[in-house]
């Protein structure tokens, strides 16, 4: 088929706006709800819950909650175990080339280990640093490191001897940590309003970043190929997207109150960020410099936390049923619902 001048600059215009299209198409999520799984109330009655964790390759899910660890199928998502024994757990931390795990015990001071494949406690490391929270693996140290939010610091363990190496004072009340390339891993302090800069290796300080225009940052993930941090605040309630090299902040959004869990994922160049509200703000990296807001999802309210399974694209929540707040007090002028023991239920949503 022959065109004309004008034909073939038309079909050339078409071409061109059809690619828009398609690569609008891509960048929205579609995100939406498509399974609600209600678990078995946490012991002793109190109802809590915190970081999930999934292992994709062994296709498991990880529910931190109250004085237990719930071990799901990602598949078919029913329950295979159960680790308990805890007093109040937070976060669940997989080194598969050791076959342990590791599970960050608050209230107990100390970090749990055990055996992936049966999920049988084998010991533990007591750190002894109250508010024991948020865990990780780096890779360029081969170290844990366990993040004490109350305590102002983060223990530094060899999970090969089981033994504590060092713990390092941060300043300031440390949330969620991620490692970048090198050697480095970032720490959100929501005591200072800075993100943390700590040489993995030397277990020095490198560097603090303010995140204003944000406040009290929380949630954190990376984007390790063009270097860049998303971190999230409680107040004022913020995402900013900064230079993970110098901590430039390039991007800054609106978001809901409460949030807890940042996810990136280079796949798609979505980032996903949950808020205790019962949001998820979905955005999309559109270039290095440049994040756009795809969609907000409607989730449940107290459904803070999150994770992605890497396989299947699905997100994972957690959340329960609440008590309306408490009267205020001087100590706690804006207190928050309290979840109802016994409504325990996993969120999943998928495209």
């Amino acid at each position: 088929m022959k065109y004309s001048k004008f034909g073939r600059l038309a079909l050339g215009l078409t071409i061109l706006v059809l690619s828009a299209c398609a690569l609008t198409v891509s960048a929205q999520s579609g995100y939406h709800l498509i399974k609600k799984v209600p678990l078995a109330a946490a012991p002793g009655g109190r109802e809590y819950y915190d970081y999930i964790t999934v292992d994709a390759a062994a296709r498991r899910i990880y529910l931190t909650h109250g004085a237990e660890v719930q071990v799901l199928d990602a598949d078919n998502w029913s329950v295979v175990g159960t680790i308990s024994g805890l007093q109040l757990c937070h976060g669940v931390l997989l080194v598969p080339e050791l076959g342990k795990g590791f599970i960050t015990d608050g209230e107990a001071a100390k970090v749990v280990i055990f055996d992936i494949k049966s999920l049988k406690v084998t010991g533990q490391v007591k750190t002894e640093q109250p508010d024991t929270d948020t865990i990780m693996y780096d890779q360029a140290s081969k170290h844990v490191f366990s993040f004490n939010g109350d305590s102002q610091n983060v223990t530094v363990i060899d999970p090969v001897s089981e033994v504590i190496v060092k713990t390092v004072p941060l300043g300031g009340k440390v949330e969620f940590p991620v490692a970048g390339d090198f050697g480095t891993i970032y720490n959100n302090n929501a005591g200072t309003n800075e993100v943390v800069v700590i040489d993995s290796r030397a277990l020095t300080i490198k560097a603090r970043w303010p995140v204003a225009p944000a406040g009290q940052p929380v949630a954190l993930a990376i984007d390790r190929k063009n270097r860049r941090l998303f971190s999230a605040g409680r107040g004022p309630q913020t995402l900013v997207m900064m230079d993970a090299d110098n901590g430039k902040v390039i991007q800054s959004f609106p978001i809901s109150a409460g949030v807890d869990q940042n996810i990136f994922e280079p796949e798609t160049g979505l980032l996903f960020v949950s808020t205790r509200e019962g949001t998820i703000h979905i955005f999309h990296e559109d270039s290095p410099d440049e994040l756009s807001l795809v969609e907000t999802v409607k989730t449940e309210y107290g459904a803070r936390t999150m994770a992605l399974d890497p396989k299947t694209h699905n997100l994972y929540l957690t959340t329960s049923d609440f008590d309306p707040p408490a009267a205020p007090t001087e100590k706690q002028p804006h207190p928050l619902p309290r979840a109802k023991p016994g409504n325990f239920r996993l969120l999943i949503y998928g495209r």
